[in-house]
């Protein structure tokens, strides 16, 4: 702890993280009293540019929102839009839906397991002193990213904000030859993901407890990624039609991105969430490799939610073999979806987790609302409530210390400060 009575720490950006933002903590007579990230981006207004825009145009326009889960928005747009028009895609066309989503998932979270996450539990700085280090485990890292990109480029035109996607179905399905070639691309996958699982297991972990309401979709029979009930382990089930009533948002003085509460409480959405409630719905391999990483049904600790991203790319890697294994051709790209005056909802998990749309129609299938509610927003108050009680016991470390820890701990959430603004400079007042 510092001897002067008052002290302003200011760190220009934190890295390795999606966006840009700033953490300030005052601490007051020994015990921490305000703990505010404040997100300062500038806000994006999708909602509003939405407005007035053909239906047709929602999935297109909200992937762009973000240039590492644009496939969450893309598929949260079109089953919310939809909805709207009294259509729902299953069958192949939703199965290669599914398979499309596992190509992000595996994308982002081994870029965020390998390149921003890591390094702090190794000690290094960055994920080039890795390479420097243990270049064969960053070489695995890209392979696994590449695998999931080489599904996105197959299913959705290309990797970053894909073209294939429409309402209804895709523009384009892929051929037998494309996905014989993915297959052979997921054999290696698998193994890499496999270890990828032990390698993060072996990480030390400091200890923290998330004790927040904890939200994410869950599906009867399997693990919830395109599609599901929104579900509170305190709050229970609940239709998605209820979202807005049940998630309220309200704007903070010190960010840009809004807060949110479930039920009048904060809560946490993401890994955690997704393991908590839905990992006893995973196939029996992935829960036997999952235990030997160290992962019980509960996690509560989000220094080891990159174990449970690992334990979802390998869950990742065997489903979109098993929707390879088992396709056949749709009899067309696309289902029609004519438009028509109403209100449509949708949610799926992107990989920081749920995120919410809504659009209100008209009969000549313009936009005339849309609500958006990404994973990081709802977390915002959550991860104000973690840092507060993992700072307290290390208010001794000096400021440089406590800074790089703060820095881990908000990395423990993946935080996609860009979609969330509608992260780290960090300022310490020490009194």
């Amino acid at each position: 702890m510092t001897h002067r009575t008052e002290r302003l720490l200011t760190v220009g950006a934190l890295a390795r993280v999606e966006g840009e933002g700033a953490l300030h903590i005052a601490v007051r007579d020994g015990g921490v009293e305000d703990v505010r990230l404040e997100i300062y981006e500038p806000p994006r207004y999708f909602e509003a540019l939405l407005r007035g825009r053909r239906y047709t145009e929602p999935p297109d326009l909200t992937s762009r929102i973000c240039g590492i889960c644009p496939v969450a928005y893309q598929m949260s747009a079109c089953q919310a839009v939809e909805n709207a028009c009294g259509v729902r895609v299953g069958g192949r066309l939703a199965q290669l839906r599914r398979l499309l989503y596992c190509g992000e998932w595996i994308a982002s979270h081994a870029l965020h397991i390998y390149l921003l996450h890591a390094p702090d539990f190794l000690h290094l700085p960055d994920a080039l002193a890795l390479a420097r280090t243990d270049p064969a485990t960053v070489r695995r890292g890209l392979r696994l990213k590449k695998a999931g990109n080489e599904i996105l480029e197959t299913l959705g035109g290309r990797a970053i904000h894909p073209v294939n996607v429409r309402l209804g179905g895709f523009h384009r399905l892929p051929t037998r030859t494309e996905l014989d070639h993915l297959a052979a691309v997921l054999r290696q996958a698998r193994t890499d993901a496999e270890s990828t699982l032990g390698w993060v297991a072996g990480f030390d972990f400091p200890p923290l407890t998330v004790r927040h309401e904890l939200l994410a979709l869950t599906e009867p029979d399997g693990y919830a990624i395109d599609s599901g009930t929104p579900t509170g382990t305190i709050a229970g089930p609940f239709d998605v039609n209820d979202f807005e009533r049940r998630v309220r948002e309200r704007q903070v003085p010190h960010s840009t991105a809004l807060h949110a509460t479930l039920d009048g409480q904060p809560h946490l959405t993401g890994p955690l969430a997704r393991w908590n409630l839905g990992s006893g719905r995973l196939p029996a391999e992935v829960r036997v490799l999952a235990a030997e990483a160290g992962l019980g049904p509960r996690c509560d600790n989000p220094f080891r939610s990159i174990v449970v991203r690992a334990a979802e790319v390998l869950w990742a890697v065997t489903e979109a073999q098993r929707i390879i294994e088992r396709y056949e051709p749709p009899p067309a790209p696309a289902v029609p979806v004519p438009p028509r005056a109403g209100t449509g909802y949708g949610a799926t998990e992107a990989p920081r987790g749920l995120l919410y749309h809504r659009y209100d129609l008209d009969a000549d299938g313009l936009v005339r609302r849309a609500v958006i509610v990404p994973p990081t927003a709802q977390n915002q108050s959550a991860i104000e409530a973690d840092l507060r009680a993992f700072v307290q016991p290390r208010l001794h470390l000096d400021d440089a210390e406590l800074t790089r820890a703060c820095e881990r701990a908000i990395r423990n959430y993946d935080p996609c400060i860009s979609c969330a603004a509608h992260f780290l400079t960090l300022t310490m007042d020490r009194r």
